[in-house]
């Protein structure tokens, strides 16, 4: 094949991963797409919100703190404040939220190919794109205005850093960069702190075999993130915030299995979810790592386990994996960052087999390598036809309900503009609409409501019997309204109660407070 011939197939390639990219920024108000197979992630019902909150406030209501409500930006401010900035030339809503969600996809895209790019052919490096903008599962997450996709853009930043220390002549000024990334990450995530192995491989396989070179930079960088982050926590004590900051900590903490081998019970099961990001793509992943493994004495195996790119992102998986485990709760958004390092794993691995980057290669191991380019090349088709119906058939249910929700509350006075909801900060976002959280917050819901007097309540299907308790001590519940919202059994009729205060408050011990009273109106089962 000439060169004029390779150039015009790379460009028309080019062209198609540009056009998969872009349809990621359409429909942006959009439902997360129903009867997906990440239809119970829980974030595309409050977690945009959660996490913007303190932009959102601050534009709208003039503070980005709520007292005793969730202060998510008192831990994690990155974000909220890139909300904020943006806010001010787009206004508050979804779509920007969302925008710069996919802003940063498409910087992924980039720093994927120049990260692959460090040993790998060019092929190589458009392949592990490929199977970014063709994943279904990249698609529906990469579209939420969550974490995740701005952790993985520093993340990306820093390793394409790390592989490149060399250049620099002061191992000092390239370990301070890194170190001013790693505490961004960590500003943007704390989960940031399980990829601290990924980035130590990337830059000590790189500076290897130097040793006085690797300890130095290590120096630099663990300064400057400490420095940097111990700066904020300063910043957040000095401002008497740390009750939010330890809160965000407290609510994530889930039970775990009462078996003494617990541990190997949750990973299991966090294992096991590493399939939501595609279960060929990631037994794929598992087998490129498995093959280079039984293959380390020969050269191609051996070059690939001392990669600094495979290396870090099989630590980046792991990591990620782990920190999954320990919390023992897995969710399909947390896999947005496993998801890009395995396809990694998968263009590294056939890029090992075809290609000469690790060593001349025998006909068996290009015969492994053509299979693996023909299941992805079956698996991005079949991805991109799921893509087009997420694409040429979006819904907009959740947004529908939103709206619907808040003219009913402008149409029917009751009390104070306020709603009561899991989900009040992404209905904020979606409406303007004020709130605040029934579920989450630094104060008691009894306190809450005392104090702040909502005149809405909002839940989704059925009542919790203990947030009734706290409700029954205030007021009666009037259920007035049933919207309609997404594919989730759980969560697909968003259920408005009007909330009448009582002339004097209930007393817990005076009776059942966990079941409708005389003076409610409530159809929904409790739960």
């Amino acid at each position: 094949m000439n060169k004029v011939t390779k150039c015009w197939l790379y460009g028309l390639w080019l062209v198609i991963i540009a056009g998969f990219a872009a349809v990621h920024a359409l429909h942006l108000r959009a439902d997360f797409p129903n009867y997906s197979h990440w239809f119970s992630d829980w974030a595309k019902y409050t977690d945009e919100g959660w996490y913007g909150a303190a932009a959102i406030r601050a534009h709208l209501f003039g503070n980005w703190y709520h007292p005793g409500d969730l202060n998510t930006a008192v831990a994690l401010p990155v974000w909220p404040f890139l909300e904020w900035v943006l806010f001010f030339f787009t206004g508050v809503t979804v779509e920007a939220a969302r925008g710069l969600a996919i802003f940063f996809f498409f910087v992924n895209t980039v720093l994927v190919y120049l990260l692959m790019r460090h040993r790998a052919p060019r092929w190589a490096g458009m392949l592990a794109v490929t199977l970014m903008v063709t994943s279904p599962f990249y698609y529906c997450f990469s579209r939420l205005a969550i974490l995740e996709p701005s952790l993985t853009c520093w993340l990306l930043l820093a390793l394409n850093l790390a592989v490149r220390l060399k250049r620099f002549s002061r191992p000092l000024l390239g370990g301070a960069l890194l170190g001013v990334l790693f505490a961004v990450m960590m500003l943007t995530k704390t989960t940031a702190v399980f990829l601290v192995p990924a980035l130590a491989w990337a830059a000590a396989r790189t500076l290897w075999p130097d040793w006085k070179k690797i300890l130095r930079t290590a120096a630099a960088t663990a300064g400057m993130a400490a420095l940097i982050y111990g700066s904020w926590l300063a910043l957040v004590k000095r401002a008497g915030l740390m009750e939010d900051y330890h809160y965000l900590f407290f609510i994530n903490k889930y039970p775990k299995p009462r078996e003494f081998y617990w541990p190997l019970v949750s990973f299991g099961w966090s294992f096991h979810g590493g399939l939501w990001l595609g279960r060929v793509l990631f037994v794929m992943a598992v087998l490129v790592l498995l093959g280079a493994i039984a293959a380390r004495k020969r050269v191609w195996g051996y070059g690939l386990l001392t990669d600094p790119v495979f290396g870090a992102s099989v630590l980046t998986c792991a990591g990620y994996i782990g920190f999954m485990a320990y919390q023992n709760h897995p969710q399909p958004r947390y896999f947005v960052v496993v998801a890009l390092f395995a396809f990694i794993l998968v263009a590294q691995g056939a890029a090992a087999l075809l290609d000469d980057c690790y060593g001349k290669g025998g006909k068996r191991r290009h015969k492994l390598g053509l299979v693996v380019i023909a299941v992805v090349i079956a698996v991005t088709l079949n991805g991109a036809v799921w893509i087009g119906r997420f694409t040429l058939n979006p819904s907009y249910t959740f947004a529908q309900a939103t709206d619907q929700l808040t003219r009913y509350i402008d149409e029917h006075p009751n009390g104070k503009r306020l709603l009561l909801s899991i989900s009040d900060d992404e209905i904020t976002l979606m409406t303007h609409l004020p709130g605040i959280c029934d579920d989450f917050g630094t104060r008691e819901l009894v306190t809450r409501t005392a104090e702040e007097k909502p005149g809405w309540y909002a839940a989704w299907n059925d009542l919790d019997p203990g947030t009734l308790e706290d409700l029954h001590i205030h007021y009666s519940l009037e259920q007035v309204a049933d919207f309609p919202a997404y594919d989730d059994p759980d969560r697909n009729h968003l259920v408005l109660f009007k909330l009448h205060p009582l002339s004097t408050p209930r007393d817990y011990n005076g009776g059942d407070l966990r079941n409708p009273l005389p003076d409610d109106k409530i159809l929904v089962d409790i739960e």
